[in-house]
């Protein structure tokens, strides 16, 4: 009587598992295919229609439009930059902090999400004016003589989006973090390592997947944001989501809009796959 060895009832086993798992995902599989990805392949239809790539040509040859994308690259940096340097403390601190102070402090980094972007960003609109209450507070305080130019330029729109973003950064860094297990950290210190190289050599490699999520994340949305730039930049401060929309509603150039959209998804999984790889290089290099 033949057998069946212990590694093939494994495999057997394990392929069962996936095939089980891909019935249960196929519903929303399919889901996903019928409102996003067929939308999205027929938009990008439109900017190849009748075979021909001058759209194509416009978008990468026209200087406005380079411009526009560049500045809109340097924007999405700046704010991931920004949300890493503020997200990764308030992570830390999440990670470490007790039962009670981690619920408060979670309550209070979601609860904006109970809030519009729309409605934020017109708070800010409040906050941030020449008259509104950050100019008013600095100057009765006597800090400054004339109001600061907050609004209508790119300070409001870092500040505004910075914001909105801030969560997206601080969730992934904090689940890495909930998996760095503290006694590794003790142990460097035990051995004579100071408390600031034991976090460099140790827990902060270790929450490299949650930095390259975060940044992957809030630079993707970064690089699409519309409100926000629309409203507190004042038209002053241009980002390419801004001319997609300005092509479709003003110009009713939907096969140049779909050929923007197109240029803007290929740099974003670009820059998507430089993040994965530099976050990758530095796990290897700190291993």
């Amino acid at each position: 009587m033949c057998m069946s060895s212990p590694g093939a009832s494994r495999r057997l086993a394990g392929r069962r598992r996936e095939l089980a798992l891909l019935a249960f995902a196929t519903p929303a599989l399919l889901l996903l295919g019928v409102v996003f990805a067929w939308p999205v392949l027929r938009l990008l239809s439109l900017s190849v229609e009748g075979g021909s790539l001058e759209h194509f040509e416009k978008a990468a040859l026209d200087g406005l439009y380079v411009s526009v994308l560049g500045d809109s690259l340097k924007i999405a940096a700046a704010v991931t930059a920004i949300c890493l340097v503020l997200a990764y403390p308030v992570a830390f601190w999440l990670s470490r902090a007790g039962r009670i102070g981690a619920a408060l402090g979670l309550f209070a980094l979601l609860l904006p999400f109970w809030t519009s972007v729309l409605v934020r960003t017109y708070a800010w609109l409040v906050l941030l004016g020449r008259n509104g209450v950050v100019n008013r507070a600095l100057r009765d305080w006597g800090l400054i003589e004339a109001p600061l130019p907050l609004l209508h330029n790119m300070a409001g729109v870092l500040i505004g989006m910075v914001q909105v973003l801030l969560p997206y950064m601080v969730l992934p860094i904090y689940a890495a973090l909930l998996r760095v297990d503290p006694d590794l950290s003790r142990a460097a210190e035990g051995l004579g390592a100071p408390p600031w190289r034991a976090f460099l050599r140790v827990t902060f490699p270790l929450s490299l997947t949650g930095v390259s999520a975060g940044c992957a994340l809030v630079f993707v949305l970064s690089l699409g944001f519309f409100i926000t730039p629309a409203l507190l930049g004042g038209g002053r401060v241009v980002m390419i989501s801004m001319l997609i929309e300005q092509q479709v509603r003003e110009f009713l150039d939907w096969p140049f809009a779909a050929a923007l959209s197109a240029v803007l998804l290929l740099v974003t999984l670009a820059i998507y796959g430089l993040i994965g790889r530099i976050t990758r290089g530095g796990r290897l290099e700190a291993a």
